[in-house]
């Protein structure tokens, strides 16, 4: 029944209703695809903003450590000399940060500095008195070493405007220029180096007094303008905002970089929860008191102290310690107030590191100088390249909204340069705890791994729509050939019910005519040939249908027995000479000598069937020919087999329809127009029965005509 609904069935409603079945299966699946990859992508994204998160915390923790290392520093360290031991046992030792190169937890340290409350510079790498850095241990070229790294710094310090040089002034001034002036009356002093300044002031006249007085009142002005503007600066470094917001870094600002934000979520908490935190670090950071014994910083001479370089320090450290006899300096006990460390930017783009000390009601700064890029490299980029994070993200560091730096894992190069190449996805962005609240880490993915799960969805993805497709395109294939099929049978059975009846029609008009003797004696001969023929057409046609039904239901098993060529071309001549010369043909048939005694196994009455079919259908397709002649040869090849060969001289076959003739019920003419008879099986049954025999068949064109070869393995 389902033959039948089909032959009703086009092609193109075919491929429609096959077409809107896979789309039904396609969509569905897809969706499922697309959901599970999707919420896969956002676990890997949550998992790796975990990790963004943990690395972010973890460079945090660590530059906490180190900024809270340099907290513990006393006001002290930040000078050339300390003040070591009880009262009676005091001794001088260098401080640790006069060490030579500088050596720092802090990576990228240019060096350490001091502010005075008139605004010069003061670095604990160079002695007080210059010349006798001898006899600290400092050799000529490592004070050259040290001068530089002090005017290094000076350069830039005073190119941001935070420190200024006032330079030499009177002998008083020079000798005052370093200590506050509490110290100059300080009531514990056993003695008082202006003292030097008053025994040179009385050897000058009332004029060159006047005029050193003014110069006083001059220089300290001077130095109280100073002092405001050298304090002043460093209050600026964290209050001017808006400057360092307008200012563009080489690769830009944070807003340039158009970083998409899909699946960030709750951002508005994450910043509260951020701000929270910063504040809870603020309040825990509290300004400390600290007793500080500290020399008098005046100008002597070498003759009022005794400095002998001791080779084995006392508390072991590999500071030189200078012993000096205490009796010809002042030493002052001083109570100060250290503020937390401030962290800001210069404009020359170096980082500084700074606190206010409050010292006897004046206000000192002491600070790190950092060079920025290997700040960022050693203490982020470091820790960065090491985890999973550098495969599939950038690490953006921004202060104040400015790009600083951009690292990422590729080994083509160690930053970008190219905004183009931040624009992604937002992975996590954090600030870093206080006093480096200003630095902000931006992680933007720039490839988001699945994982293994999605490496899994991916494959079946892959297989599924392999699987529909193929699916899709077997069903196609089969739908169209059952339609194929089921045109076929209708014209099967117009071709079968043509073929009985015709023949049947005539041998019935034929036996009437004869039956009733209405046929004179010259006729009844050709009668009764053309009801043989008939007949005979009759009988081809029913064993080619019977042969059909039992090779369909595999009911009729071949059996193969050793034939000589010789014997099967003798069979198959006398059952096709009758059959050609009816039809008005002349049989050229011819074997190889060498071929007639070879053996080959195959069914007889297959090969006859097989030949009786050839000769039919060569009668059929050359019935118009000129050369009405039937060639059957047969010849021994090279690689042993047996070959027979039939060609007509008809038109030939389309070279289209060469490998379509062996197919079931195919004809190569319109069922409505065609002029051969024939039910599309004879050569169809041809093909099987040859394949069964383990023979092969093929065919060619000649010129003109069809050549049919068959070969059969020689025994």
């Amino acid at each position: 029944m389902w033959r039948s609904k089909l032959s009703g069935v086009t092609k193109k409603s075919l491929r429609r209703g096959l077409l809107v079945f896979f789309i039904a299966l396609a969509l569905p699946t897809a969706i499922l695809i697309q959901q599970s990859y999707s919420r896969l992508k956002w676990e890997a994204f949550h998992q790796h903003q975990v990790m963004a998160d943990e690395l972010a915390t973890r460079i945090d923790t660590q530059l906490l450590q180190l900024i809270n290392s340099e907290e513990l520093r006393p006001f002290t360290d930040y000078s050339f000399l300390n003040v070591v031991g009880e009262k009676e046992t005091r001794f001088f030792q260098r401080s640790p940060l006069s060490q030579y190169p500088i050596e720092s937890s802090i990576p990228g340290v240019i060096g350490y500095f001091q502010v005075d409350s008139v605004g010069q510079l003061m670095t604990p790498v160079m002695p007080e008195i210059i010349a006798d850095a001898s006899s600290y241990g400092i050799s000529a070229t490592e004070l050259t070493q040290r001068t530089a790294l002090h005017q290094q710094i000076e350069v830039i310090l005073s190119q941001n405007n935070l420190v200024t040089n006032i330079g030499a002034r009177t002998p008083g001034k020079l000798a005052q220029r370093h200590r506050p002036k509490e110290e100059q009356s300080s009531k514990i002093s056993s003695f008082d180096s202006a003292s030097s300044f008053d025994d040179f002031s009385t050897s000058l006249d009332g004029d060159q007094k006047r005029m050193l007085a003014d110069a006083d009142q001059i220089d300290e002005a001077e130095e109280q303008s100073v002092s405001v503007q050298g304090q002043a600066a460093f209050d600026q470094l964290k209050n001017n905002l808006a400057k360092k917001k307008s200012q563009k870094s080489i690769l830009g600002r944070v807003e340039d970089l158009e970083l998409k934000q899909r699946y960030q979520q709750q951002e508005v908490q994450v910043q509260a929860l951020e701000e929270q935190r910063q504040e809870q670090v603020k309040r825990d950071k509290r300004t400390r008191m600290e007793k500080n014994i500290l020399p008098e910083s005046i100008v002597v001479q070498k003759d009022d102290y005794d400095l002998s370089v001791v080779s084995a320090p006392v508390d072991g450290s590999s500071s030189p310690v200078i012993q000096q006899q205490l009796p010809s300096l002042r030493i002052n006990t001083f109570a100060s107030e250290i503020d937390p460390f401030e962290f800001s930017q210069l404009e020359s783009g170096h980082f500084v590191l700074f606190r206010k000390v409050w010292l006897n009601d004046q206000r000192y700064i002491q600070g790190v100088l950092i060079d920025q890029h290997v700040f960022l490299q050693n203490s982020m980029n470091i820790a960065f390249s090491q985890t999973a994070l550098s495969t599939m993200s950038n690490l953006l560091v921004v202060n104040q909204g400015n790009v600083l730096e951009a690292f990422t894992g590729q080994q083509s190069r160690d930053y970008l340069l190219s905004k183009q190449a931040f624009k992604g996805e937002l992975l996590y962005q954090t600030r870093l705890s206080d006093p480096l609240s200003d630095l902000q880490l931006l992680f933007s993915i720039t490839k988001l791994p699945a994982g293994p799960g999605g490496t899994i969805i991916a494959w079946l993805a892959f297989i599924l729509s392999l699987v529909l497709c193929i699916g899709f395109y077997l069903m196609y294939r089969l739908g169209l050939g059952q339609i194929n099929l089921a045109n076929q049978q209708q014209d099967f059975v117009s071709a079968v019910s043509h073929e009985l009846k015709t023949p049947l029609t005539s041998i019935r008009m034929y036996g009437e005519i004869l039956r009733e003797g209405w046929a004179s004696e010259e006729k009844k001969k050709s009668y009764y040939d053309f009801i043989f023929d008939e007949s005979e057409r009759l009988s081809r046609l029913i064993n080619n249908v019977l042969h059909l039904a039992k090779m369909t239901r595999n009911s009729q098993a071949v059996e193969l027995k050793e034939f000589t060529v010789a014997e099967l071309i003798d069979g198959v001549q006398s059952k096709v000479s009758s059959q050609i010369e009816r039809a008005g043909f002349d049989l050229d048939l011819h074997c190889d000598a060498d071929a007639k005694q070879v053996i080959i196994k195959v069914d007889a009455d297959w090969y006859n069937q097989i030949m009786i079919n050839l000769v039919d259908n060569a009668l059929k397709f050359s019935a118009k020919a000129d050369n009405k002649k039937i060639e059957l040869h047969c010849q021994k090849l090279s690689n042993g087999k047996i070959q027979f060969k039939l060609c007509d001289h008809g038109p030939g076959i389309d070279r289209q329809q060469m490998k379509k003739i062996f197919t079931l019920f195919y004809r190569t003419e319109n069922e409505l127009t065609r002029e051969t008879v024939g039910t599309g099986i004879g050569l169809a049954l041809v093909h099987q029965m040859t394949v069964s025999m383990n023979g092969q068949i093929d065919v060619v064109n000649k010129d003109p005509g069809a050549e049919f070869r068959i070969q059969f393995p020689s025994k």
